[in-house]
């Protein structure tokens, strides 16, 4: 665990004298940072002795509500657990009228019980560690999609694209149109600065296919590193657009005719010495990367909730819409959930499009880590690639429905000795509390379909 130590505080404090707040904040399973707003003068105690968080903070629904029979309510007391600061997690936040720095924290491993076990992080080095220790480094980088919102609803209260720089609201888009990006230009010129403060890799930008849709990739490198990466700049990126005046959101399906929004993992394997152990002059890679595929499969439909782990998840799953609708891989193909870009034979990679761009990236990352890890130890052949339409191709699709990839991973013996029973028993008990909240709910579309019909 790569816990921060004291001098780190102290440089920092010493190199910004006027920082006078500090958010302390820990990422539950759905992806959520919770925590805690911090004098100046509290911030050298939680790098010497950590800071108490209480058990629920880390078994909550995505509305902030309690799930009694997570084990982490009732059963211990709301017990407090100590959660320490992440290396290299102290950086400013260059857009706070009061001058703020954030620190992220994760539970101790011993201290922090019992809410250690329901720690998304802890489940990633746990799957990484279990890599390393057969020789396996894991390389990834996601691409995350989000639309800019206008802060203000339309006539009838829906979300609606934001206005560009002209003051106009977009109705349509060109896909890697760039004046769509010139359009939003103070935006990225804010968003790219923090990034550069924040040690944040943010590379490409691009138009995407809807109004208000923009990717910006992160680069590549360690796993566990750049899903930190990830989890940072969502946060980044929300409150940018905050500051000029916008919604940033990374819902899956926030329009039901226009694009959904994922999130694409790229990943490989290397060796100790960095050698990527997919590379190959065959486009489709290595035997090894053939074994991976074949494990990411066969834990597809296991994993899923862990890739779309919300009821609006379901809703980006539209076929001929570049979302992945069945357990397929191809070369250089975006009709395939699994793709292997072209390219230099030593950048061959594996890049994963099932998630949406609302999954938690230490769960998504550690469920397909898992899976590879599984291709590897049994050598699952994943079958020949497809080619030309992989939609007019799917023999077997995925489920499009929540309950569905819930019972799944609720039934699976592989993601119990996989993932840990304890973790799964918290992020169960979460997200059938979530499926309960959500069915009981009656709204507009339950209005328009069945009142006066029924």
């Amino acid at each position: 665990m790569n816990f921060a130590a004291l001098d780190e505080a102290r440089s920092f404090l010493a190199a910004n004298p006027d920082i006078d707040m500090i958010e302390l904040f820990i990422l539950d399973a759905n992806g959520v940072p919770r925590g805690k707003l911090l004098h100046r003068e509290e911030l050298l105690a939680v790098y010497e002795s950590g800071r108490p968080l209480p058990s629920t903070i880390l078994g909550l629904t995505l509305n902030g509500d309690d799930v009694e029979n997570s084990g982490l309510v009732w059963d211990v007391g709301d017990i407090d657990c100590r959660a320490y600061p992440l290396a290299g997690s102290l950086v400013r936040l260059p857009w706070r009228q009061i001058p703020t720095a954030a620190v992220q924290v994760s539970m101790h491993p011993q201290e922090g019980l019992p809410a250690s076990i329901a720690d998304p992080r802890h489940l990633l080095i746990k799957v990484i560690d279990g890599l390393k220790a057969e020789g396996y480094h894991p390389v990834m980088a996601c691409e995350l999609e989000f639309y800019l919102l206008d802060a203000k609803r339309d006539g009838n209260g829906r979300p609606q694209p934001a206005l560009d720089a002209d003051g106009g609201r977009p109705r349509s888009t060109q896909v890697y149109g760039l004046r769509e990006l010139e359009q939003i230009e103070p935006l990225l010129a804010d968003l790219y600065a923090a990034c550069k403060l924040q040690g944040i890799p943010a590379r490409t930008a691009i138009s995407e296919y809807a109004p208000g849709q923009v990717e910006i990739t992160l680069e590549h490198g360690d796993a566990l590193e750049a899903m930190d990466q990830a989890v940072r700049y969502k946060r980044l990126v929300k409150a940018v657009a905050h500051k000029h005046g916008m919604q940033a959101t990374f819902m899956a399906k926030p329009f039901d005719h226009l694009a959904g929004t994922g999130m694409h993992m790229h990943v490989s394997i290397a060796d100790a010495a960095g050698r990527n152990l997919f590379a190959s002059q065959d486009p489709a890679g290595t035997p090894l990367l053939r074994q991976a595929v074949g494990g990411m499969l066969a834990s597809l439909l296991e994993s899923l909730l862990l890739f779309c782990p919300n009821a609006n998840s379901y809703r980006r799953f539209q076929s001929n819409s570049y979302a992945p609708l069945a357990p397929t891989w191809g070369v250089d193909n975006r009709t395939v959930s699994l793709r292997v870009p072209g390219g230099p034979a030593n950048s061959r990679h594996i890049e994963h499009r099932i998630c949406g761009a609302d999954a938690n990236p230490y769960l998504a990352a550690a469920a397909i880590l898992a899976g590879i890890h599984r291709g590897l130890r049994e050598n699952l052949d994943p079958g020949e690639p497809v080619q030309g339409n992989g939609y007019a191709q799917a023999t077997e699709l995925l489920p499009t429905d929540w309950l569905t990839s819930l019972v799944a991973l609720e039934q699976s013996a592989w993601a119990r000795d996989a993932l840990g029973s304890e973790f799964l028993g918290v992020y169960l008990a979460v997200k059938r509390a979530e499926y309960r909240q959500f069915m009981a709910e009656v709204g507009e579309q339950d209005w328009r379909w069945y009142l006066t019909q029924a």
